[in-house]
């Protein structure tokens, strides 16, 4: 049997149950691109630009049932790309890199888009292939499929010549594709130590990360057994559902709310799950974390990078948890008094009127805000956040409820992520409510992506949080400079963006404006129509995250260069 690469291709990613590829057609794909036109399975998406191809990719793959693909042409393409992909890997967050490749039939030099793609793609993916041979397709492509799913996930990247994809050879039978195991969990001794040390605990605690997000039951179920409170990393979110009486807030050191700084001010036995501990986690390094922390992580190498484990349990969270549950159930349950949760109530309402109480001088108070959101979208909408201050007043003021999601770019941070990431979710789950929360600087990155949302009548509500500054970089270089320097935006009209690309436009000035601007937002959404709704937002108040790694990183800094800092920031203040 006679086939190209290009068929070869698409079969594979049909049997992988791909449905939908990302990206843009070029001389190196076109091969590809029109075997895609022929799948019944596979919905080619056309962008504006590969970059937000990748966060489309990105978010389809953290909401959806499938694996997140792009089909882009060499050398810009995977350049263009590399800021999504670069997401994807340090996120933990599977995908296929389809791309295309020169001509390896010719002994000629300098052909369009030659660059080593495999040299670029290494720091960026799990691994990266060129095929040389058409039997090599399929199988490779499914070696991708499960390098980029096993263990922590993380991108993988194929080069398809465009020779293989234009001629056609004998390829004999065509491998299957079989989905691998779940993998077992075993280390009786393992999980018996951490059962003691988290029974004989006075304070113990629980920290989830995106890697618990699969494990919602059985975390829920450990921390009811032990009266524990539980925080979260930024992309654990929506590991732990925030209307549960035990559910703290976002991390749990300086930099944490309220309600979790104090659950968590004496924890004596951490269990963290899924979390490598992180710069953004935990507040730039500032948590304290006792002697006694029980680390569980499909990735072993994260053990002891940042702090030191008591006991490693390497595998897969849900895995891992049943089995901890089950130690911990077959033993004495632990009496320790009064549950956290009357004190993380109190803590949460405290803190929510403190950000009411608030003067928005006549713009947009986020509480008040985010208070309307939570009170009119659905229970299970997906949430898109982008990189910013927004991001953060979001992770303290935007409770994720049972059933829902959110979705953001942590560690590799890339701005620019919720336009099309919010696409790639809608595609993922045309059902749900979807919307974003951006800061005009990544709204600028990348709203002509908005285009695509319209072709495909995917009805997105973006808000777009409008101050005209880079305001999370701004508000830190206010306090050690004393000024904000290179962070004004240029004027922004929100409204031709919506004009330009065919989205719907709504202004949300004031506090008065809230509730009727979403409920607005909503129905225009419903219609398969994107909303741009343009809020002008009051960032005066600082959040508990943004004040607390502020105050981390300055106290680390050497006595010398604080005394510095604080002399310039006074001679700035005091002359003007």
């Amino acid at each position: 049997m006679k086939k190209t690469a290009a068929w070869l291709a698409v079969h594979a990613l049909e049997a992988l149950g791909v449905t939908h590829t990302f990206g843009i057609p070029g001389v190196h794909n076109t091969e590809l691109y029109d075997e895609l036109n022929n799948s019944p399975a596979i919905t080619p998406i056309l962008v504006t630009h590969e970059g937000c191809a990748a966060f489309m990719a990105d978010a389809m793959s953290r909401v959806g049932t499938t694996v997140g693909t792009l089909a882009i042409v060499p050398a810009a393409g995977l350049t263009h790309a590399a800021s999504g992909i670069g997401e994807a890997l340090l996120d933990g967050i599977a995908m296929l890199v389809i791309t295309g490749g020169i001509r390896r039939d010719t002994d000629k030099g300098y052909q369009l888009h030659e660059i080593d793609q495999l040299e670029i793609a290494r720091p960026l993916t799990k691994a990266a292939f060129r095929v040389t041979r058409h039997e090599d397709v399929m199988p490779t492509l499914f070696e991708a499929h499960r390098i980029a799913t096993s263990g922590e996930p993380g991108p993988v990247l194929v080069e398809l010549p465009v020779d293989l994809q234009l001629f056609a050879a004998e390829v004999g039978d065509l491998p299957s594709w079989q989905p691998p195991a779940s993998p077992a969990f075993a280390d009786p001794q393992a999980i018996a130590r951490a059962a003691e040390l988290l029974l004989a605990a006075k304070r113990p605690g629980l920290f989830l990360g995106w890697g618990a997000r699969g494990a919602a039951a059985e975390t829920a179920a450990i921390a009811e057994w032990l009266a524990a409170p539980v925080a979260t990393t930024l992309q654990g979110l929506a590991a732990f559902a925030a209307d549960h009486p035990l559910h703290a807030g976002f991390s749990f050191g300086p930099a944490a709310v309220p309600a979790a700084k104090n659950a968590f001010k004496d924890c004596d036995c951490l269990l963290a799950v899924g979390t490598r501990f992180g710069e953004i986690a935990t507040g730039s390094f500032g948590v304290d974390v006792p002697k006694d922390l029980i680390h569980c992580d499909i990735n072993a190498a994260v053990f002891d990078r940042n702090y030191p484990a008591a006991v490693r349990l390497a595998g897969d969270a849900r895995a891992v948890l049943t089995a901890l549950l089950a130690e911990l159930q077959r033993r004495p349950r632990p009496s320790r008094g009064a549950s956290p949760a009357a004190a993380i109530a109190r803590d949460k309402a405290a803190y929510r009127a403190e950000w009411l109480a608030h003067d928005s001088g006549g713009r947009v108070n986020p509480a008040r805000f985010f208070a309307e959101l939570r009170q009119q979208v659905a229970t299970d909408a997906i949430a898109v956040v982008d990189d910013g201050n927004h991001t953060y007043l979001t992770a303290e003021l935007f409770p994720v409820h049972a059933g829902g999601r959110l979705i953001v770019p942590t560690d590799f941070n890339a701005m620019g992520y919720a336009v099309p990431a919010a696409i790639g979710a809608k595609l993922a789950q045309p059902q749900a409510e979807v919307f974003a929360i951006v800061g005009d600087g990544a709204f600028m990155m990348s709203c002509m992506e908005i285009v695509t949302a319209v072709s495909h009548r995917l009805g997105i509500v973006y808000y777009l949080f409008h101050d005209g500054e880079l305001s999370q970089i701004a508000q830190a270089q206010e306090i050690p400079y004393g000024r904000k320097p290179c962070t004004t935006l240029g004027q922004l009209r929100a409204e031709g963006v919506a004009v330009a690309t065919g989205a719907a436009y709504l202004a949300l000035s004031s506090d008065g404006d809230i509730a009727a601007a979403i409920t607005e937002a909503k129905r225009l959404a419903a219609t398969g129509r994107p909303v741009i709704v343009d809020v002008a937002i009051d960032y005066s108040k600082r959040t508990a995250f943004t004040k607390g790694v502020v105050k981390t990183n300055f106290r680390r800094f050497p006595l010398a260069q604080r005394l510095r800092m604080v002399a310039r920031a006074l001679t700035r203040k005091l002359t003007g």
